[in-house]
């Protein structure tokens, strides 16, 4: 089966490397950076392409040539590439991550005959699974509470932190405002808010706030309360609002020195080398899913824990492992006819089939990845 990544980035690299040990799948992988192309080691059978992902003609070249698809391009371009790629009538696993509504592309997908899997990462992504799969295993669930973050290992520099992908994204989770579902009814709340301090075993107290990171589940589950949070160390809530508030993330043009900029370019450009994840560098992801409801009138919590940190055998970092390999698992899913609903598939769908969930938690288990499950009868 022919495989099109497209995307060479952090996650870009190690998902092509995982579906390239597979014997099953002939890997090409298109970017338009050359030196992303080049970190992909020579002893890997994959086929490498510079390209122009965001030109129409030379996408559609790359998809008339493959199978199927994984889609990690920047989030900015996410959508149009998906329309792209589901006009072409290629299944598709996407972890662009795309502000815009992946559902308004649903009928697109359908008339097509295409399964197309949105927000296929760690959060959105298996979270989104594992919630799903509760909800279907329980009469009623009452709540959803998800906290996530990745961090580096070594606290250094003013904000203690570094951007596992692009950093025009990270500070789309600063901006973006914060749905969540409390008491039955959609909320809104400014992105940062609501800061609240917990502690994990593994590192220590964390700071959470809110960020829009339900998704899909906001729309596609009916619990009365779901809310995702976001992980930092503590004191990164106050130094991002000072940022925000100052109107430093701004997109709305301003004239210096006769120049018209968007100081979102400028906070970006001084940001990135403060953020850059380079290599070698460790890093950990954390996750807390917690969810509650009835089966057989007796209450329950479900508990799923995650930490990984970077593999320094293969030199992948823990966010590209977590992210891209619940995506190159659930890409193995479908090839394998295990999962085929057509149109817009968030990950919450395929957790509704148990033996779907099991699948991908083998196969991010095999790859080191591993959700540890608690279940609680509750008074």
């Amino acid at each position: 089966m022919k495989v099109l990544v497209l995307g060479s980035g952090l996650v870009g690299r190690p998902m092509a490397i995982d579906l390239a040990k597979d014997k099953t799948f002939q890997v090409t992988v298109a970017d338009l950076n050359k030196k992303n192309l080049d970190r992909i080691p020579f002893e890997f059978p994959i086929r490498k392409i510079e390209a122009n992902l965001s030109n129409k003609e030379q996408l559609q070249n790359l998809l008339s040539d493959c199978d199927i698809v994984l889609n990690a391009v920047p989030g900015f371009m996410g959508f149009s590439t998906m329309k792209e790629i589901i006009t072409a009538g290629k299944n598709v696993v996407d972890i662009a991550f795309f502000p815009e509504n992946c559902f308004d592309l649903d009928e697109l997908a359908k008339q097509h005959n295409v399964t197309a899997v949105v927000d296929c990462g760690v959060a959105p992504g298996m979270s989104n699974l594992l919630a799903g799969y509760v909800d279907h295993l329980l009469d009623k669930t009452e709540s959803i509470l998800i906290y996530v973050g990745g961090l580096p290992t070594v606290r250094e520099g003013v904000f203690e932190y570094k951007a596992p992908f692009s950093p025009i994204d990270v500070i789309e989770e600063y901006t973006r405002p914060a749905r969540y579902v409390e008491n039955g009814k959609l909320v809104v709340r400014p992105a940062l808010s609501d800061p609240e301090l917990l502690s994990f075993p593994e590192v220590g107290r964390l700071e959470a706030f809110n960020s829009d990171g339900l998704r899909t589940l906001a729309d596609t589950l009916h619990a009365p309360n779901m809310k995702e949070k976001t992980l930092r160390y503590p004191g990164h809530i106050e130094k991002i609002m000072v940022l925000r508030e100052s109107g430093f993330f701004s997109e709305k043009e301003i004239e210096v020195r006769g120049m018209k900029i968007r100081p979102v370019d400028v906070a970006t450009k001084l940001l990135f080398p403060m953020w850059e994840l380079k290599d070698g560098d460790e890093e950990f992801t954390i996750m807390k899913i917690i969810i509650e409801g009835t089966k057989d009138n007796k209450k329950l919590r479900y508990t799923y824990d995650l930490f990984d940190r970077h593999d320094n055998v293969a030199n992948v970092h823990s966010m590209a492992r977590v992210t891209g390999y619940t995506a190159t698992t659930v890409l193995r899913l479908l090839s394998n006819g295990l999962f085929d609903r057509k149109g817009i598939c968030p990950p919450e769908y395929i957790g509704q089939k148990s033996e779907c969930v099991e699948f991908v938690l083998n196969g991010l288990k095999e790859r080191g990845v591993v959700y540890r499950e608690t279940i609680e009868a509750l008074k």
